[in-house]
């Protein structure tokens, strides 16, 4: 099968022949229909994660068809249309049996436990626990983008955040995961304030439900200009992207008992911040991690896809092959692309 490979870390990634994965017991091989370039998968590539293991194949956000199914795994059969969470769990240990599949202590991560989706197979391993079958009205493309960003936003924003109607919501990055927060949000009720750097990013943070905007690269004072907006500041804030500087503005532009939830990653140097703990205590502020979502909390989020509470599909950016997903996997290091890119290892799908 043709798939996305690098040698080494921060190396050009090549396009090329590689063995098909085989089906592990209690698993599943799917056909990658559509993929999700994701800024984890500019992680994994710069060397940011100590569980990726050379030559890699990275992708971990992706839906399809089913390939094979193992003999053991009940209720599925090849053919049928699917998405998996970026958090694969083993449906054993002690967070999965309490139902936090997202934490499991023995999760394995296609794209960097194992390889991944940039490739026309992935291969997963517990399918019984971690298959997500897809409904007609949600397209391979749409699906794609759920499996990392917009499913590990709906839990940032409505598990960990406990978002209601009415409240004031910070989101700062509006990236996939950021703009999914801000369409989340809205969607709930809440009042959104989004926050980035790039114009595009902002002018598409409007069109899908922010109130408000804040152009942080122009030097405006971004926790000052969330508390004179909000009245107090923020009931809820989110850093989607993962820098000192998200971080910091997100928890400091909350208001008395906010909720500041961290669902970007912060890697690198970004990875130990400081932060004043008289206000968190005086405060009563919460400070969360919320780390994607498990596949049996799926069906809540697909229900309001399917009525069109919520519509990831707007969300969607460029379509790329493989080798095109080379240079925007590049091209990451310079910044985040408007939207979520998808790439297609096995070509447009027919209707497409």
């Amino acid at each position: 099968m043709r798939a996305m490979v690098y040698e080494g870390f921060q190396e050009r990634p090549v396009v090329r022949d590689v063995p098909e994965p085989a089906c592990p017991p209690g698993g599943a091989v799917i056909r990658v229909e559509a993929t999700g370039l994701c800024r984890s998968d500019w992680h994994g590539w710069m060397g940011h994660d100590d569980d990726i293991r050379l030559p890699h194949v990275p992708g971990h956000e992706f839906a399809g068809v089913l390939a094979q199914v193992a003999p053991d795994v009940e209720g599925w059969r090849p053919g049928e249309r699917v998405t998996v969470p970026f958090v694969c769990a083993c449906g054993e240990c002690e967070q999965c049996r309490a139902g936090d599949h997202q934490v499991c202590a023995r999760q394995t991560q296609p794209g960097f436990t194992h390889w991944g989706s940039f490739a026309e197979y992935v291969a997963i391993e517990h399918a019984a626990v971690n298959l997500v079958r897809l409904p007609g009205s949600v397209d391979t493309a749409t699906a794609a983008g759920l499996g990392c960003r917009f499913a590990t936003a709906y839990r940032a924003v409505v598990q960990q955040g406990r978002v209601a109607p009415g409240e004031w919501v910070t989101v700062h990055g509006c990236g996939g995961l950021g703009l999914s927060a801000v369409m989340i949000a809205a969607a709930h009720g809440a009042n959104v304030i989004a926050i980035d750097v790039a114009t595009p990013a902002l002018e598409l943070a409007t069109r899908v439900g922010a109130t408000l905007t804040i152009d942080a690269s122009d030097g405006t004072d971004v926790v000052a200009a969330v508390h004179d907006a909000t009245a107090g500041g923020a009931h809820l804030s989110l850093d989607a992207l993962g820098s000192t500087a998200t971080f910091q503005n997100s928890v400091r532009g909350l208001r008395t008992r906010g909720r500041h939830v961290q669902a970007g990653l912060l890697l690198a140097g970004h990875a130990t911040q400081e932060v004043a703990m008289p206000p968190v205590v005086a405060r009563e502020l919460d400070l969360l991690g919320s780390h994607g979502m498990s596949a049996h909390h799926y069906p809540a989020m697909l229900a309001e896809i399917a009525t069109g509470q919520l519509r990831p599909d707007q969300l969607l950016g460029a379509e790329l092959t493989l080798e095109e997903g080379v240079d925007a996997l590049l091209a990451m290091s310079k910044g985040s692309p408007t939207g979520v890119t998808i790439l297609r290892p096995n070509g447009p799908v027919a209707g497409t």
